[in-house]
């Protein structure tokens, strides 16, 4: 396992790629959400799922080959299988409360998963961060819970769905960061599609014929529908959403195989302006003062993050150069 002082000593513009692949990991699944909740209404979860993974296991295979066979290669089938587990329930179980709820509600139930990844980083991975970071995650918490208001709505038990997500979404990070030292990012990015394809074409084999359907909850009825031949103008939809997923897979990998989970998990806050934008524009929901307050703090937050991370190398960096110069006395 890689030491805590190795992982702080990280070159900064690593650190700035992997938040820059993961501000753009955000970007596409805001819009790759608000495309599925547009369309949750008259199609089946699983069949968006396998056609957005189709689409985009076409093109992230032949990137990978371009290393040549062996690039398929692995030594943790195990940890592949368990990490592309809890990615298809993560999105199955958010998609499914996302049919049911408002997409800022939904995202700020889901965002719970960065508070979630920095104590699983500290648990699983033997990251160490001090109280500014801690402080980071609970002013991002806090812009998170002004943004989306969650207490000024009744709880439905369709929450419930976003919340498992966000333990599962957890999970699946936590097992990118410990795996993504050894595999590469194309890989990575391979075997979720290819877990997404698998569990989606079993699903659709079981339920695709709506024999199960009639649910008057929409989210049930989303996850249950039948699959149905998708007329010619919602292709460039269902062709969208799967090379979105193929970005975000990359850039999602990449970025945790670059940087401490702890360091980039307040980043994925950045999402939550962009769903309040989709969510104004296409859903006609409108932001109040309180949500434009809780942006600023999350923006806050992501910078507390990033001068506590400089403030660290910083101090790793001086230790080496001290333990350094002390054994050539």
């Amino acid at each position: 396992m890689t030491s805590v002082s190795d992982q702080c000593n990280q070159k900064p513009h690593l650190n700035l790629k992997a938040v820059l692949n993961l501000l753009l990991a955000m970007f596409c699944i805001s819009i790759m959400d608000t495309v599925i909740k547009m369309l949750s209404g008259g199609y089946a979860l699983h069949q968006l799922v396998f056609i957005r993974a189709a689409v985009s296991m076409a093109i992230l295979l032949p990137i990978l080959l371009r290393h040549g066979v062996m690039a398929l290669n692995t030594q943790r089938p195990g940890a592949h299988l368990l990490r592309g587990s809890l990615l298809v329930m993560a999105n199955m179980t958010f998609y499914t409360g996302l049919a049911s709820l408002p997409l800022a509600q939904a995202s700020a139930v889901v965002f719970f998963a960065p508070v979630i990844i920095t104590v699983f980083s500290w648990y699983f991975l033997g990251e160490e961060f001090g109280p500014f970071r801690w402080l980071a995650v609970l002013v991002g918490l806090t812009g998170m819970m002004l943004v989306v208001q969650p207490f000024s709505v009744e709880i439905e038990i369709a929450y419930l769905w976003p919340l498992a997500a966000a333990f599962c979404y957890a999970g699946f990070t936590t097992i990118t960061r410990h795996i993504g030292r050894t595999e590469s990012a194309p890989l990575l990015a391979v075997t979720a599609q290819g877990a997404f394809l698998l569990a989606s074409g079993l699903i659709g084999l079981s339920v695709g014929h709506g024999q199960f359907a009639g649910f008057a909850d929409p989210g049930i009825e989303f996850l249950l529908r039948a699959w149905r031949w998708p007329p010619p103008g919602d292709v460039v939809y269902l062709a969208g959403i799967g090379g979105l997923s193929a970005i975000t897979a990359l850039s999602l990998s990449f970025a945790y195989r670059s940087a401490q989970a702890s360091f980039l998990a307040p980043f994925e806050y950045a999402i939550l302006p962009l769903v309040l934008l989709w969510g104004y524009l296409v859903f006609s929901e409108f932001p109040d003062a309180l949500a434009l307050f809780g942006i600023v703090l999350i923006a806050v937050g992501g910078l507390v993050v990033w001068l506590d991370g400089k403030r660290q190398a910083r101090r790793q960096a001086a230790r080496a150069a001290s333990a350094d110069q002390g054994s050539r006395k």
